[in-house]
């Protein structure tokens, strides 16, 4: 038995107040305001009477080349050298005080500067790190803050000459410059340290809950945190712990006085029981409000508040528990740039909780970010929203050596400390492809330093064999397990665009019609939308008809790559990638509701769904087969009241009714269970001609601010006189802005991507736009005109927001909402058994008897094969006992493109004889149902090639189809990864 582990959990980002006597003062402020860049490497520009009156102006978090982002291939965007600065003042109280900065991330290296004094260079490009600028600022007057920001692509280590793996054109945007959150810390002389390894080399502080009972809503809370003493002299420091729900104080407990000599450095900690909890879950972002106190002579000097959920998890039985109920990965593989056109990274807090949370709307309940660590941003978006994360550190697609393997393992300490508290991590990734057993060893213990408690496995891509990761799975394909978690990384890597419906439909894009891609053909990445939504639920019912319930080994489910489209590597004909569920604007596309009919659920779809895909807006004399993707156990189809019968069932939710002729009016799909009892429906009507534009801000729950970053989400809308959106309008918009705000504009398919354009289209009756603000408040006002169509406008209001001396005390994220909207994690099973692995005592073969035992070793990167001769090609179970046999479930070699002519005897007597179908991984065979010992599997024929396989990796190496040795020229051969034999549970 592999390892594994119960973990139980704890909490999130990390903010602070200061307390002088019993008024709190501020510690932590937002330093975003009032910067200004210019290109070019001017190394006059760290002094302080440097002339930067010319330069742009801007809020952070910007990158100087977002421009680009979505307009020009990942390959082509902007590299330099460009350099920011800002002036400030500090607040009185500030005087006797620690100064820290903290920079929540760059792209790629930087030089800082105080006062024209060099303060430190940070160059990874991936995680945060923080400067202490006591020593150089001027507590009263002005103070200058210089960055020399390079974001080439070829960026070196500084000390090794070492290029860092991940500098990657494929997969990692570059939008270059300080494009995360900036903050300045005043800190009493004895204080809490800060999170950042980097450069402080401190590791702030950790919560989390211990002796979970979900059941009786307890648990013991646990906070500890790194104390300094640089007052000068002894101190003594009790240590207090207020916990809060809501702004209601529910727990306070505290140390017993302790000592601090002056220069050391401590950790306190302070523990309790707390009641009436609520778990943090999947779509129930419920968090707490913890604060750590010093106290010093009976008063507080120093406080920070951690936000923070508690939640339980265990890894085990080739399954995922959260707050001891299973639930199945099925979420999304995401580029952690999570980027929108024109925008790049740079976006307001409140735009990422909009779009993790359409995930979670979506049935998402995790996303793994890819290749580096995502922004502090999206990580507390996330833990709002409840949605679970797979958090990597930073990587590309192979193991390394050397010092590219220790730039990794710094990275991934930097990160577990900074995002410890975060209770929404669940997963921390070491490699997108498999490491070494050394490798993951290092790792594990920097987990277990650095956050032993933080209830996380700590794994890799692929580790199929590993005795070491605590969770695995390949890119694609179905791996089960009965021990460690294995799910899928980022399967269907297909594209398409949301301007495609299908081939019926303006402007009759001919499904999978475009370029090839390296000299190979690309159909499967330039789809209409209505074939890549069936494809991904094609590829889901793989994974999830092997699902928890379904034997000993199971898959733990998959992510679909990726949630958004994304300017990074594609394949298609346009020059970003396409496979996103909603476009860049987070637009739905037919994939997402796929998800949704599917994933409502933990392991099955708990509430039924039922959705058409396309629209009801066809030519005279369409005659389509129409697909309804629905949860229920059958279908049937009418259309203006008149039944066409029942949809023909496939790949477990899709219901196909073939050559339904169109007419105008309603069409509506009925859902019904087992038993016949109706439970869900939908419907589509046609649309008349259109007459309008409407214009619709997406709704957010805070205020538009006036501080040059926020920005608004304008829907366009082509609809009928009954203000019904036109599904097939494609009309040409024409946009005017009036007032303080900036025009970031939209996307559509076309020159440049219409990136910025004042003018384009709306695709599928639809589009989208973003505005930024100005730090000048009031109203923005947007007119939108199209030739033959009645014009919209709409109002946005700015509000205005303080800032003094360059500081505020606006913190950004800080006043958003959790999601609750799924609710607490239920206290009933999330699945039943439906069928149960019966044991293999012992097996025969033809040939090769020593590795037979590879066939049933839960290890899918071993197999038995025999020797090449038909006549060898046989191998025979025997069972610990007997019993009644209904499936047999088998993992071929080549899997993916051969098919086996079998026989299946039991104590000889043949139960099937076929041709096994191609797959994911796994072929379940039904065989007639008989009591008996033994099961003997043969080839009785030669194997055959039922489905190419030539697809690749972004590096050239030809994509997986079991293990290592290709059985292609083998006639006589059959090879068994892994061998199951199952008994149906009545």
């Amino acid at each position: 038995m592999r390892f594994f582990r119960i973990f139980l959990v704890f909490g999130y980002g990390l903010f602070a107040t200061l307390f002088c006597g019993e008024a709190a003062a501020q510690r932590k402020y937002n330093f975003n305001s009032d910067w200004k860049y210019e290109l070019g490497d001017i190394a006059a520009a760290k002094g302080v009477d440097y002339n930067d009156a010319y330069w742009k102006p801007v809020t952070l978090p910007a990158a100087w080349n977002e421009d680009e982002a979505f307009k020009e291939d990942i390959r082509d965007l902007s590299t330099g050298v460009v350099w920011y600065r800002k002036h400030f003042k500090l607040p009185a109280k500030a005087k006797g005080h620690k100064v820290f900065i903290e920079f929540e991330g760059i792209r790629q290296a930087g030089d800082f500067y105080v006062n024209g004094q060099p303060i430190g260079f940070h160059e990874n490009g991936v995680t945060a790190f923080g400067f202490d600028i006591t020593p150089l600022v001027h507590f009263e007057g002005d103070n200058v803050i210089a960055a020399r920001i390079d974001n080439s692509w070829d960026y070196r280590e500084r000390a090794t000459n070492t290029k860092y793996q991940w500098e990657d054109r494929n997969f990692n945007a570059n939008y270059g410059g300080l494009i995360r959150n900036v903050f300045l810390h005043i800190t009493p002389k004895l204080y809490q340290t800060l999170p950042l390894y980097a450069d402080l080399k401190t590791t702030g502080v950790y919560i989390y809950a211990s002796d979970i009972d979900i059941k009786q809503k307890s648990a013991t809370i646990n906070a500890s945190s790194e104390i300094k003493n640089e007052t000068g002299k002894e101190q003594q420091v009790t240590y207090r712990v207020s916990v809060f729900d809501k702004k209601k104080l529910i727990k306070q407990f505290k140390t017993e006085a302790a000592t601090l000599a002056a220069g050391e450095t401590k950790i306190l900690s302070a523990a309790s029981k707390v009641d009436g909890l609520h778990f943090w879950s999947w779509g129930y972002g419920y968090l707490y409000d913890v604060k750590t106190e010093l106290i010093v002579d009976g008063k507080p000097i120093d406080t920070v508040n951690t936000k923070t959920g508690f939640r339980k998890t265990e890894f085990k039985n080739g399954m995922v528990y959260l707050n001891d109920r299973v639930i199945m990965i099925h979420g999304y593989a995401q580029r952690t740039s999570n980027e929108w056109p024109a925008l790049g990274t740079s976006v307001p807090a409140w735009l990422s909780d909009y779009s993790n949370g359409l995930m979670v709307e979506s049935g998402g309940n995790l996303v793994r970010w890819m290749h580096i660590t995502p922004s502090k941003q999206d990580i507390e978006s996330c833990d709002r929203v409840g949605l679970m994360q797979a958090m990597p550190a930073g990587d590309a697609e192979k193991d390394v050596d050397g010092q590219r393997w220790n730039q990794r393992v710094s990275v991934m300490r930097d990160a577990i400390i900074y995002n410890r508290n975060n209770p929404s991590i669940i997963f921390y990734e070491c490699g997108n492809e498999s490491i070494s057993e050394a490798h993951m060893r290092e790792m594990k213990a920097l987990r277990d330093l650095y956050d032993p408690q933080g209830g996380r496995a700590i794994g890799s891509r692929e580790m199929l064999d590993s005795k070491e990761a605590e969770y695995g799975g390949e890119m694609l394909y179905t791996n089960k397990s009965a021990d460690i978690p294995m799910w899928a990384m980022e399967y269907s890597r297909d594209e398409g665009s949301r301007k495609y419906w299908d081939e019926w439909t303006p402007p009759y894009h001919k499904d999978g019609d475009g370029p090839m891609h390296n000299g190979q053909a690309a159909a499967a990445y330039n789809r209409n939308m209505e074939s890549h939504a069936l494809e991904n639920v094609k590829r889901w019912y793989e994974f999830w008809r092997e699902r928890p319930g379904t034997g000993r080994r199971v898959s733990s489910g998959g992510v679909n790559i990726v949630w958004s489209e994304t300017n990074t590597h594609h394949r298609g004909e346009e020059n970003y990638r396409r496979s996103g569920e909603v476009d860049a604007l987070r637009i739905k596309k037919q994939n997402y509701y796929a998800h949704e009919v599917m994933w409502d659920g933990w392991v099955n779809p708990e509430r039924y769904r039922a959705h058409i895909v396309g629209h009801w807006n066809y030519k005279p004399g369409v005659q389509k087969d129409i697909y309804v993707i629905s949860s229920a156990a059958k279908v049937a189809l009418k259309v203006n009241d008149k039944s066409l019968g029942y949809g023909t069932v496939s790949d477990g939710f899709i219901f196909t009714f073939k050559n339904v002729k169109w007419e105008p009016g309603v069409i509506a799909a009925i859902g019904y269970d087992k038993e016949g009892q109706q439970v869900c429906a939908t419907q589509l009507e046609t649309v008349s001609k259109p007459v309008a534009l409407r214009l619709k801000a997406i709704d957010r729950p805070l205020p538009f601010l006036a501080n040059g970053n926020d920005v608004a989400l304008v829907e366009v809308e082509v609809v009928d006189a009954k203000g019904r959106r036109c599904p097939t309008a494609l009309n040409m918009i024409d946009y005017t802005l009036e007032g303080p705000g900036e025009w970031r504009g939209g996307m559509a398919m076309g020159p440049d991507n219409y990136v910025l354009a004042r003018s384009f289209p709306v695709e599928g009756g639809v589009n989208r736009f973003l505005v930024r603000s100005t730090t000048t408040a009031g109203a923005i006002k947007i007119e939108a005109r199209s030739e033959g169509l009645q014009s919209a406008a709409i109002q946005l209001l700015t509000k205005p927001v303080k800032t003094e001396g360059g500081l505020s005390t606006n913190l950004p994220g800080a006043q958003l909402p959790s999601h609750l909207t799924r609710g607490a994690t239920p206290s009933t099973p999330s699945f039943k058994q439906i069928r149960n692995t019966l044991l293999i005592k012992s097996a025969t073969a033809g040939a090769n008897a020593g590795d037979i035992k590879k066939s049933y070793d839960d290890n899918e990167l071993s197999d038995w094969v025999n020797d090449g001769k038909l006549s060898t090609a046989w191998i025979e179970y025997e069972l610990d006992q007997a019993d009644v046999i209904d499936a047999v479930a088998l993992k071929l070699n080549n899997f993916r493109s051969r098919s086996y002519p079998l026989i299946i005897y039991v104590d000889g007597k043949e139960v099937f004889k076929g041709n096994t179908t191609t797959s994911l991984g796994y072929c379940t065979i039904p065989v007639q149902s008989q009591k008996g010992k033994k099961i003997k599997i043969q080839l009785f024929g030669t194997s055959f090639v039922a489905r190419q396989n030539n697809e690749v990796e972004v590096g050239g190496k030809k994509l997986d189809d079991g293990v290592a040795r290709d059985d292609a020229n083998a006639k006589g051969t059959l090879s068994i990864i892994e061998a199951e034999i199952y008994k149906m549970v009545n």
